[in-house]
This record gives structure tokens, sequence and C-alpha cells, in this order.
């Protein structure tokens, strides 16, 4: 053993310190520098100026469902990389590192539980997940979350967040905007609830479908919901929108949703809404 191990040995370990990375979260919309605690326990909305973050599946079930508790429905079994696709990287290789990075499968979880009291099955897209984008695992977990809402007898709820259709997987992604929009129609045969609640961004494929079809449509503060970007337009119509232009407010405003709630009221909008719908769907 030479002096350097000796030294080396000697010395005390001291655990890393959390640094002002783990401690701080700036805030989007005023830029406000908050205690990242602060910020998770106000369900990621920041105190100051009420920017709405973005949280993942876990984050939304545990602040919705009674007690936090509910069942996570399981994953769909489907091909990965049916068009074998490469860009700067492999599509298997990007769906590896994102699922190594959020713990999920892949972008769309869906869980049953209960809503005070009131059974519901929920699906949350996390953009975290390569964007939120739509592709077979997504619209297989969303035909599956209906088909487990169908034969519970309950509403479906659903998060939506994406940025469109997962271009890698080309025309089987576009393929899940028909077979969603099916999928909403037995719902509807069950004379069943379904809820959409618009979180930012939702765009593309995704809002061209089954975000929004829902009997009632909730969005966020401030969410971003529109099909193509406000740059792409203003490119195409050589003109300037509307301040706020895709904005939930705006959206609301024209008649396009029926109401932004907040984060911190959604739990019990919800559960007023269901204790509304279900018992005229059941009747229906």
């Amino acid at each position: 053993m030479n002096w350097v191990t000796r030294v080396r040995n000697a010395i005390p370990f001291i655990a890393k310190r959390e640094t002002a990375e783990t401690l701080w979260h700036k805030c989007k919309g005023c830029h406000a520098m908050i205690f990242l605690k602060e910020f998770e326990e106000n369900e990621s909305v920041c105190p100051k100026c009420d920017h709405h973050g973005r949280i993942g599946p876990a984050e939304r079930f545990a602040t919705l469902f009674d007690d936090e508790s509910y069942d996570i429905l399981p994953p769909p079994s489907v091909g990965e990389d049916p068009l074998k696709f490469k860009d700067t990287k492999k599509y298997t290789d990007r769906i590896k590192a994102a699922r190594l990075a959020t713990g999920e499968s892949d972008a769309m979880i869906s869980a049953k539980g209960e809503i005070d009291g009131q059974t519901a099955v929920v699906s949350v897209q996390d953009f975290a997940f390569m964007g939120g984008s739509m592709g077979m695992a997504v619209g297989e977990a969303f035909v599956d979350a209906v088909k487990a809402a169908i034969k519970a007898k309950c509403p479906y709820i659903i998060f939506t967040a994406a940025g469109g259709a997962r271009m890698q997987e080309g025309i089987l992604s576009l393929m899940q905007m028909p077979r969603s929009t099916v999928a909403i129609q037995m719902l509807h045969d069950a004379g069943l609830p379904y809820i959409v609640v618009l979180t930012d961004p939702t765009t593309g494929g995704v809002t061209a479908s089954y975000a929004m079809l829902g009997d009632v449509q909730i969005a966020e503060p401030g969410a971003l919901i529109g099909f193509a970007g406000q740059r792409v337009i203003e490119q195409t119509i050589r003109e300037k929108l509307p301040e706020g232009f895709q904005r939930a407010e705006y959206l609301l405003e024209h008649g396009m949703i029926d109401m932004v709630t907040h984060r911190h009221d959604l739990r019990e909008t919800l559960s007023r809404l269901i204790g509304y719908l279900a018992p005229v769907k059941k009747a229906a």
C-alpha cells in the first residue's frame, strides 16, 4: 500500500451535499427561484405567478385518487420498432433512453381508482417520454383503458400532453387517431362519460383525435393547445396571430373548451362532473 492509498483511506467519507440545482426550481413563467420542495408540495404550481409546471403520471395519480391508492393497468405489448427507424440515433435507443429517464414503459400510463368514492379509469400522458408522442403503445394503452372503463362501468378520464404523432412509427402512429376515435364511440355506446383534461402542451395528431372529443373539455391554465405550431401558422397565412393564441384561456373564450380549471381544483371538479354525468349516461 503506497502513501496515496493510506491517506485516501484515512479520510472519512462525506456524503455529497445537495447542490443548488437540486434545491431550487426556476419558474418558466415568472423566472422566480423557488425551493424545489415547496414547488413540488404545491403540485408543481408556482406559488408566485401560478404557472402550472408539467407533471408525470405518478404525481397526477397521487393528487387525484383517494388516499393515493390506485391500480396501474398493465402496459400494452406492441412491436417497438416495426419500421427499423433510424435518424441520428436508433429509435430503439431513444425508447431505452426515455424509459431510463422516466421509469415508464411508454408515454401513456393508465390506472383505476376512486375519486371521492367514485370509480374511474384515468390515463396520463407524460411529455417527458419522447414529448408524449402518440405511437402504437399509446394507442393501445388508450384502447385498453377504454375497455377497462367499460368493464368497470365507470367514467374514463384522460390528461393529455403531447407533441403529436410519433414520427418514428410513420403511418402506424397515424393509425392510432381513428383507433382512439372508435374506442371513444365504444364508451358512448356503453353510456359512459369521457372527460378530457388538456395540459401543456397538447398538439398535433393528439389534438386532432382523442384530445378534443370529450363529453367535457377541461384545460389547465396557460396550457398550449393546437394542431400546428404558431410559427408555422404565421408563415403560412403571412399574418401575426393574436395575443395568447392557442392558449387555454383563448380557446375557452372562443368556445373550443368548456372550462379552464386550476390544478388545485381539478380533483373536486372531476368528482363533481362524474356525479353529474355518470347517472345520466347510465340512464340513457
